[in-house]
């Protein structure tokens, strides 16, 4: 039996795959701009929210922009990523996924979401797993991205579960800063040696097993 009461996800690199959509709509923006944008260039926006990356690819920018132009590139980059995730179906949940949710239910668990994506609730509902969820915090309903720890700490309290009583689940650096510093036990999805701030890392959700943890 597992010591937690909840177990709180990330989305994008945890139930599915949509970074190679962000990848295409951040790629498409930046170089209409005169913006060298790479696959290298994209992993430094990995759990980075949508303000934070545009900074980060404006700061290679010959121009300055002001903060309205700002928020109209955030826009124009989101109208082309949910162009890409429209076409997205149950096909697209990595492996496990589905398992590990059902598995967390099985046990009694609380189930949150904690996403810094804006286009959650309309992935969740392509990919078919909305229910599955008790409850979901994306980027509309926090002040700050991670790795601050206010989506988890607030999906926490919605929950109605302590922290330390938490598993929060990432794959990304600041994802799994922003459980940790939350009072949570983290998960992390990918290499041990890029999440050395998790307390336990495998290599996706077809190896999630509540009673190891």
């Amino acid at each position: 039996m597992s010591r937690f009461k909840a177990v709180i996800f990330d989305l994008d690199g945890v139930i599915t795959d949509t970074a190679r959509y962000h990848y295409l709509a951040w790629k498409r923006l930046a170089e209409t701009r005169g913006v060298h944008f790479d696959e290298a260039f994209n992993e430094h926006l990995k759990g980075i929210d949508r303000m934070g990356s545009l900074e980060l690819i404006l700061a290679s920018s010959k121009r300055s922009y002001s903060q309205e132009e700002k928020l109209a590139l955030a826009d124009e980059k989101n109208e082309h990523y949910k162009e890409l995730i429209a076409t997205m179906s149950p096909a697209d949940l990595l492996p496990g996924a589905v398992q590990a949710l059902d598995a967390c239910r099985a046990a009694g668990m609380r189930i949150g979401l904690a996403s810094v994506s804006r286009n959650a609730f309309t992935v969740l509902d392509r990919l078919g797993i909305r229910g599955k969820f008790d409850y979901v915090v994306d980027a509309a309903t926090i002040a700050k991205g991670k790795p601050d720890p206010e989506i988890f700490l607030k999906a926490a309290r919605e929950l109605g579960v302590p922290p330390a009583e938490c598993l929060g689940v990432e794959d990304a650096v600041a994802g799994v800063a922003s459980i940790k510093s939350a009072g949570m036990w983290a998960l992390g999805i990918g290499s041990p040696q890029t999440l050395e701030q998790a307390d336990a890392v495998i290599s996706g959700l077809a190896q999630f097993d509540l009673a190891s943890y």
